[in-house]
């Protein structure tokens, strides 16, 4: 009896307990109108003088969750941007101070101002700010018609673009069916911070700090709604529409223009690789590419047959030319537009094509188009329902997916093609021929209205810029259920936020060959890599080399590779991708083989063909970065502050950047030969100004000179070579000049260290194509340079892969003093030293 009074007056003291909280959470909703609710990992505030809900969430220790909404409750965006994740427990506590709600875990501290609903994220351990909303007016909100586009079918008719034929409608209505939501989220940023990343732009920026970008899918503009941030900080907002990104005089916010909320990740990280690998975490791991796309990869607008094909792969092993890969763009069909059939006039055959390619050793990696527009693959679609207005393939649809898998499979993967490349896949361009006078380059605005606009019409707005991400994911889906053998490849104009889980490369458009224009691909491609989408490349050369009406075909050079100045600026061009993730050639207008170029023995050839065996002499380290990038979540060619964060005079360089820890390369980005119509120039120095990051020594690749960290120099930049420096302290596997890559196995690996630190390195091979790596059929081998016992150790080699050579000769190069001294050792999987 006793034990029943005692347990009734503890039920009653709890009951108590919960009475008292209820009525001091009543009295602080009444005092200041507003409350909230604790969840599992988080809170969710009812923002009554907003009218609008918003709920803070950690998904990890490091990554906090965001969404605000003007609905009644959380609707979601729909995107597939991240991947499906199961709730699991993060351990956080909240404590009130004033008017201020922390919510702390063990890495972060996230206030929440309870009058204003912004939310500031500092460091646990520094209590440092991080980032801040904009306290005054975190979040808004206005609801915009959303309209349904009723096309006369009457009027569909063929257009000849720049970009292909494609289907046109007049609009016969538009009809309001309901509201979508334009949301702007206002943030403070620090004065001292630089921000990069939301893709591959036109606009000449690196340091996004001051700037304004108009976010959507078009040709020339790869949009990944991603930041990445000094101050040790990424964002990551998952809506699929277009975006405003802007931190002028008005204020800095991002704007998404049809979304049924705000939802963005806070993602911590010490370093800005950090930030990527929360950012992978979230949205999927980056596969490896196979070996044979690292290598020398030779494409034109356009290849006319199989006999040509094979006759310019034939010439680079004739002329022993390194290759790995011919690329067959449009056209190659027998009718329409798009069609995934070869013309058997040109190409009788498609699989004896392959196979006379790889008999080459060589890859072939083929064009395919999401529109397929006036041809039986037209037909075929529309009677399933697959097929969206303008003649597009509908990706959303899993089924429309599996079946446009189904003609790439049957005509090409089936036959042995290796590798796709998915183009249009914006997969519409408003503004694609010609427009009123004064519309170009810079008419960025216009262009994100126009482009917005009639993917908004065609897809929705709300999914108005993700294509690309649901095509990348029916390709790589579909072969992976197909084959194993072989590692997708997708080569794609277009990108979003998650798409490098589906083993995309995206490349910066059609191009026109300017050095200004030039200039302005680097800085690009820096911010694309700085959102976690690990690969990207350019047209070398540009794609359009000539001059025509429509504003986009700017090309200086008439003549093409009849001009000498256009030789030179190929030439820089090479030399600069030769650093990429991918080192590839095309463009339309002029051809684009070596021998085009001159001949052996000439400057333009010989610095081509002295940049290709560059390329392949270091594909050891380059295909050890790729397995950096799969296992740790690394990024290959990296802007200067991923390394040199400290060091506030790279924020902004724009034509330097890191190739893996190592190598600091300096692309030329200006005449010294000739200018535009074989112009001969003179009086002009062959050297450019380089900044050498602070916190390193440099060597000089090429002469073995030494120089201090910190300060800017003039260094030489004759036609065949560009500046190049080594981070002092580097580990650089590499090899000899082969080939192809398939030429790699059986040849002895060259060690090269250049010392001044203690430094270390992975050395990490695999097959080389196919999926065995993910049942772990890899092998890595730490190098360790102790730089006080001037020692190099090999550790035990962990893992084993099926042909791996158990037993191999590796040179050992000392670069020290301008002296190289070499010494050979036998590797067998043990831990084995090298002392000098």
């Amino acid at each position: 009896m006793k034990l029943k009074v005692l347990s009734l007056n503890k039920w009653i003291h709890k009951l108590l307990i919960v009475v008292f909280f209820c009525l001091t959470a009543s009295f602080v909703y009444a005092e200041n109108n507003q409350g909230y609710v604790v969840l599992q990992n988080g809170v969710q505030f009812q923002t009554k003088q907003e009218q609008g809900l918003l709920r803070v969430e950690f998904v990890s220790p490091e990554v906090v969750r965001v969404q605000y909404t003007k609905e009644a409750d959380f609707l979601g965006n729909g995107t597939i941007v991240c991947l499906e994740r199961s709730e699991k427990k993060v351990f956080f506590k909240t404590k009130r101070t004033g008017d201020i709600l922390s919510l702390l875990s063990d890495s972060l501290i996230v206030q929440v101002d309870m009058r204003t609903h912004s939310v500031a994220y500092k460091d646990a351990k520094s209590n440092r700010l991080l980032l801040a909303e904009n306290n005054m007016n975190p979040h808004e909100g206005e609801q915009v018609y959303k309209e349904k586009v009723t096309y006369d079918e009457k009027s569909k008719r063929i257009v000849k673009t720049a970009d292909g034929e494609k289907e046109v409608m007049d609009v016969l209505r538009r009809d309001t069916i309901g509201y979508n939501w334009k949301y702007r989220n206002h943030f403070q940023w620090s004065n001292d911070e630089a921000i990069y990343g939301l893709g591959s732009h036109m606009e000449d920026y690196l340091n996004l700090r001051g700037k304004e970008l108009f976010l959507t899918q078009h040709n020339l503009k790869a949009m990944v709604p991603v930041l990445n941030s000094t101050a040790g900080y990424g964002l990551l907002f998952d809506a699929g529409c277009g975006m405003i990104y802007s931190d002028k005089g008005a204020g800095s916010f991002i704007e998404l223009e049809a979304a049924k909320q705000i939802d963005y990740y806070f993602m911590k990280g010490v370093t800005m690789d950090e930030v990527i690998k929360q950012y992978r975490l979230l949205t999927g791991e980056s596969p490896m590419m196979p070996r044979y796309i690292f290598g020398y990869i030779q494409s034109k607008e356009r290849y006319r047959s199989s006999k040509e094909i094979i006759d310019v792969v034939t010439e680079y092993r004739k002329r022993e030319v390194p290759l790995d890969v011919i690329v067959q763009d449009w056209n190659y069909w027998p009718q329409g537009w798009g069609y995934m059939k070869m013309n058997r006039k040109h190409y009788p055959n498609p699989a004896n094509l392959a196979d006379s390619v790889h008999m080459l050793n060589a890859k072939l990696m083929i064009s395919i188009w999401p529109n397929p527009t006036n041809c039986p693959q037209t037909d075929d679609f529309r009677k399933d329902g697959f097929m969206l207005e303008r003649s597009i393939y509908d990706a959303y649809n899993p089924l429309a997916r599996k079946k446009y898998w189904n003609y790439a499979d049957n005509e090409f993967f089936n036959n042995g093609f290796d590798a796709w490349w998915c183009d249009c896949t914006e997969p519409l361009d408003a503004d694609w021929r010609n427009m009123k006078d004064g519309y170009g380059w810079d008419s960025h605005k216009e262009r994100w209205e126009h482009n917005m606009s009639l993917l908004s019409d065609v897809l929705g707005a709300e999914r108005s810029s993700t294509f690309s991400l649901y095509h990348s994911k029916g390709i790589y889906e579909n072969q992976r259920a197909t084959s194993s053998s072989k590692r997708v490849v997708n080569l794609t104009r277009s990108s979003y936020a998650g798409q490098q889980r589906y083993a995309t490369i995206t490349w910066n458009g059609d191009t026109y060959a300017s050095w200004k224009s030039f200039a302005q691909q680097i800085p690009s491609g820096l911010n694309f890599m700085a959102t976690g989408c690990p690969y990207w490349t350019v047209d070398i050369g540009a794609f359009f080399t000539k001059k025509r009406s429509q504003w986009f075909w700017k090309g200086d050079f008439e003549q093409g590779v009849n001009d000498l100045g256009y030789r030179e600026f190929y030439t820089r061009m090479f030399q600069y991708a030769a650093f990429l993730p991918l080192f590839r050639s095309h463009g339309t207008d002029t051809p684009r083989e070596i021998w085009n170029f001159g001949k052996p023995g000439e400057p333009f050839y010989d610095s081509l063909l002295k940049m290709i065996h560059l390329r392949y002499q270091l594909l050891p380290y380059i295909y050890s970065l790729a397995g950096k990038v799969n296992q740790n979540h690394y990024t290959i060619s990296r802007l200067l502050a991923f390394d040199f964060p400290n060091d506030v005079n790279v924020f902004d360089i724009k034509d330097q950047f890191m190739f893996g820890p190592a190598f600091l390369a300096c692309p030329v980005t200006t005449p010294m030969y000739y200018e535009k119509e074989s112009l001969e120039l003179t009086g002009i120095d062959k050297k450019r100004n380089v900044y050498l990051p602070e916190g390193a020594g440099w060597i000089d690749f090429w002469t073995g000179n030494y120089y201090k960290g910190g300060q800017h120099i003039e260094a030489d930049a004759p036609i065949d070579k560009i500046p190049l420096f080594v981070r002092q302290g580097s580990i650089v596997p590499m090899g000899p000049v082969i080939q192809h890559t398939g030429e790699l196995r059986g040849k002895d690996i060259r060690i090269s260290v250049y010392p001044g630190k203690n430094t270390s390195f992975t050395f990490y091979e695999d097959e080389g194509d196919n999926y065995n790596y993910e049942q772990d059929a890899y092998s890595t081998i730490e190098l360790n340079w102790n730089d006080k016992k001037k020692t190099l150790t090999f550790g035990k080699r962990n893992g084993e892969f099926s042909d791996m050579e158990k037993v191999r000769t590796i040179h050992v190069d000392l670069h020290d003093k301008n002296k190289v001294v070499t010494k050979t050792v036998s590797y067998s999987g043990n831990e084995t030293s090298c002392k000098f």
